[in-house]
């Protein structure tokens, strides 16, 4: 689980099922605006197979809205998503914004969930030892909207004080991920961090 460091009103929990090289997830996250699940699976390498994303919200005049998404990746490396809203957000519609963009993304990044750092993590090999920056890019599904636009990030290995981490970078920020010793991220600066939990 994970508390919100940017909305302090935001809880995340997810359960991950860690394979040699692929994982299964499934997730939540609650805020004061909306309340979100999601489901994670990936093929071998940690390559993404499959995302599927629900939120719903009430908009400040207490209207219900909702968004849906089903994103994949198939063997020939193409994205493809369905894609649903119903009432009215502020927001993109969902859905893939350029589907060209997107031929170079092995991975799916989920908006403000931490959970997904871990398959470039892991891949690259952040935990066993150095890793010089590396650049790829991601189907970044942006939270609240859903709508899904390629994203070009940076992961490499650093020491901070000890334990490894993944140095992440994008457009917007540059920060150090903290990761627990399967590659799950435990602190994520200024988004997220893990939640101390009765008797852990």
């Amino acid at each position: 689980m994970w508390v919100g460091e940017d909305d302090p009103h935001r809880l995340d929990a997810a359960t991950l099922r860690l394979g040699a090289d692929g994982l299964s997830a499934t997730g939540t996250s609650r805020t004061d605006a909306y309340a979100l699940s999601w489901t994670l699976d990936t093929g071998p390498g940690w390559v993404t197979r499959r995302l599927e994303v629900a939120v719903r919200g009430l908009t400040s005049q207490g209207a219900p809205w909702s968004r849906d998404l089903v994103l994949e990746r198939g063997d020939d490396g193409r994205w493809r998503c369905d894609a649903r809203a119903a009432g009215t957000l502020d927001a993109p519609p969902p859905g893939i914004a350029d589907p060209a963009l997107l031929d170079d993304a092995l991975d799916c990044d989920l908006g403000r969930c931490p959970a997904t750092n871990t398959m470039p993590a892991l891949r690259l090999g952040v935990l066993d030892g150095d890793v010089a920056p590396t650049e790829l890019v991601m189907a970044w599904v942006e939270v609240p909207s859903l709508r899904v636009v390629a994203d070009r990030q940076t992961y490499a290995s650093a020491v901070a004080g000890g334990p490894r981490v993944a140095r992440y970078a994008s457009e917007r920020y540059t920060v150090d991920l903290e990761l627990d010793p399967d590659g799950v991220v435990v602190r994520y600066p200024g988004l997220a961090r893990a939640a101390e939990l009765p008797g852990a």
